[in-house]
């Protein structure tokens, strides 16, 4: 059957498939739902707050009996630059003129923030069986209260010396997250885009380079994807794309339009939207003010200013200023229902892996 067991295994799922998190995309009904479907769910957990993780992590409980993946973010925090932040308020003042807006009112701040003691408390309370991390690990004491509270520990890692930094320093599982891969990029030791390496051919010599199981994300959106990626050594695939599209998605029906319309080519790198480098979908604020911009603030504050604009788009449904987030291969993208794509996604990697080795 599968090639590599270690991820079905480890993990305790049926399929080696894990549901990407996609923090503002999706809540629990989706992680149930891939759960039901045999992958590994996972919860983003980066704009929640730990009550309302909480309450999603009971529902999965009552509902399904499967693992379950938290995912957080470990960025450094940094604070809110307030002359930058002007400055890029002001390169945004031809769009709050646009839509009537005050740019001298009150605006929330952009909620992403790192793990902290808090979420580490809340771990230790529900004992998710995974725990992963975007963009590296937390510091090792809060790293050892996650391990001893019985956790998996999985990180993503965009180039080889990210992946083997991870495995020297506590990552039980990586994931190898090409270029090609949707949102934001794990990278935490580098900060050069122009040097990102494409899913298959990160995946080979993050397997040649480190012990621990690997996970190829990136691209992979059918049965070829995923049969191409175990032929490279993978143990397993994350795959976030193709669920956008289900019904048990929260995005809106003008971020499903934009989807279902979208081509190969419609996707780019960007720091506009939150300040760190993530793929998505272009749309007019990245086409007209990035997609890489030298004005944007430190991740999250880009996003502040973004709020006020985002929000009057939508209203009038035009995703203008929203982040829609997806990776290269976003037209192979269907609407089925999410625990009948993950099925559909194993048995035709089954079967295009029967065909290569007859």
């Amino acid at each position: 059957m599968w090639p590599d067991r270690r991820l079905i295994d480890l993990f305790k799922i049926e399929f080696p498939i894990v549901q990407a998190p996609m923090a503002g995309a999706h809540d629990v009904d989706l992680v149930i739902a891939a759960a039901q479907g045999g992958a590994l769910g996972s919860l983003p957990c980066a704009m929640l707050s730990a009550d309302k993780a909480r309450e999603q992590v009971n529902i999965f409980r009552q509902r399904v009996s499967a693992p379950i993946n938290l995912n957080f973010f470990c960025h450094t925090a940094v604070d809110a630059d307030i002359k930058r932040e002007a400055g890029w308020k002001k390169r945004l003042s031809s769009y709050y003129s646009e839509f009537g807006l005050d740019p001298a009112a009150p605006i929330n701040a952009a909620n992403r923030a790192p793990f902290d003691d808090a979420m580490c408390a809340l771990v230790e309370e529900l004992k998710p069986e995974v725990v992963s991390f975007h963009f590296g690990l937390p510091d090792q004491t809060l790293l050892k209260r996650v391990k001893a509270a019985g956790c998996i520990v999985v990180s993503s890692a965009t180039i080889v010396r990210e992946a083997v930094w991870l495995e020297q320093n506590g990552a039980d599982v990586i994931i190898a997250q090409g270029a090609d891969a949707g949102g934001h990029r794990g990278m935490f030791l580098t900060d050069n885009l122009t040097t990102q390496p494409g899913t298959m051919s990160l995946l080979p010599q993050v397997v040649d380079a480190v012990k621990v199981p690997v996970i190829a994300a990136g691209g992979i959106a059918d049965g070829r994807g995923i049969a191409a990626a175990f032929a490279l050594g993978a143990a397993g695939v994350q795959i976030g794309t193709a669920f956008l599209r289900c019904p048990e998605s929260t995005i809106g029906a003008a971020h499903r339009a934009a989807l279902a319309e979208s081509s190969d080519d419609s996707t780019v790198i960007t720091n506009v939207m939150t300040g760190r480098p993530a793929r998505g979908v272009i749309n007019r604020v990245m086409r007209e003010v990035g997609p890489v911009s030298p004005d944007a603030p430190a991740f999250p504050h880009a996003a502040t200013a973004l709020g006020p604009l985002k929000a009057a788009a939508e209203k009038l449904g035009k995703v203008d200023f929203s982040n829609l987030w997806a990776g290269q291969a976003v037209h192979m993208g269907g609407a089925q229902p999410a625990a009948e794509l993950t099925r559909a996604l194993a048995a035709a990697a089954l079967a295009r892996m029967g065909q290569l080795a007859g």
